[in-house]
């Protein structure tokens, strides 16, 4: 691993001191579980925040749902079924409940954000099953919660954007709901991280992506026994996705696979866009969000996210 620390922006740099650094392992899952994330500060944007419990996949525990439905919301709003992260070992539609309020409110739209179970006492593909059961709820409820079911998008960040592509790849072979967009928001995508390289310094390093994926995969991460179709860096066949966005840091452990993954998208005839931000370690945005880098960087995810939602739009409206 090379050091990086000349390379971040500086107004993350500060943030590197106080921020996680721990190696990943089960006996530091519980701890890790039980933590109490600090909440964010109260904020008054008006939005409802509703809370459900859903039917899971058959012969499977119920799933949670936290709904979030923005002031003033016209009918038939978009909706966004949102994928929490935590490197599918930890993490809670809770604990990334900030990033969901934003995009209600920024997207004008509708967020059923989702829980789904953790590994490794659940491996691939449970967690994908799961997240595949929230969106056919969430497509076959969209209209009882005040959104239009033809404009329906998937997101989600780090591990949650790992699963949201898998989502989309699952949906696309098993004949699920046309889905408009996917928010692929520093994805986790490969199983096998780069050995040398400036990046995944901080925050989110090999070691504990090597821990995660060898959770979710049930099985070493990395070798040539993992199943292709769990892993969406793996998979040969991109095509029929949903439009994407993929945005990431350029010292983010994840940054050449999404790069790849953005390329291989393009390459294969799905509408892609790629921001690559210098200076940004894994997670920068939700730890420093006041930050100007970070601040550029949620305003263009929440940006591709309304943009797409409007493009659906005009895509159902019938020509004069």
């Amino acid at each position: 691993m090379m050091d990086s620390r000349h390379l971040v922006d500086p107004e993350l740099l500060a943030a590197l001191d106080v921020a996680p650094n721990f190696e990943l392992s089960e006996a530091m899952l519980p701890m890790l579980r039980e933590m109490e994330f600090p909440a964010p500060p109260p904020v008054e944007d008006g939005v409802v925040i509703t809370n459900r419990v859903i039917p899971g996949p058959a012969d499977a525990p119920d799933l949670r749902v936290v709904i979030y439905t923005p002031p003033g919301l016209a009918p038939n709003a978009p909706v966004l079924l949102h994928i929490h992260g935590g490197g599918y070992v930890i993490g809670s539609p809770e604990v990334m409940g900030s990033y969901a309020r934003a995009y209600a409110v920024a997207a004008e739209c509708i967020v059923v954000s989702t829980s789904y179970r953790l590994s490794p006492e659940t491996y691939w593909p449970g967690p994908v099953e799961d997240v595949y059961a929230a969106l056919l709820w969430t497509h076959a409820n969209a209209v009882s919660l005040g959104g239009d079911p033809t404009r329906l998008a998937i997101g989600g960040e780090s591990a949650g954007g790992g699963l949201t592509a898998a989502l989309a790849l699952w949906s696309r072979d098993h004949g699920g709901p046309k889905l408009c967009f996917q928010l692929l928001v520093y994805p986790m995508l490969d199983d096998r991280p780069p050995a040398d390289s400036y990046a995944g310094q901080y925050v989110w390093t090999r070691p504990n992506s090597v821990y995660g994926w060898s959770a979710f995969l049930g099985q070493p991460a990395g070798t040539d026994a993992v199943p292709a179709k769990a892993v969406p860096a793996r998979v040969a066949d991109l095509a029929g996705l949903p439009p994407a966005y993929i945005a990431t840091g350029a010292l983010d452990l994840f940054v050449e696979e999404n790069i790849e993954y953005a390329r291989r998208l393009i390459a294969i005839g799905v509408p892609t866009e790629l921001r690559v931000v210098p200076g940004a370690w894994h997670g920068f945005n939700g730890f420093v969000p006041d930050a100007a880098i970070s601040k550029s960087f949620n305003a263009d995810i929440h940006r591709a996210l309304k943009a797409a939602f409007d493009r659906a739009a005009s895509a159902a409206t019938p020509a004069n």
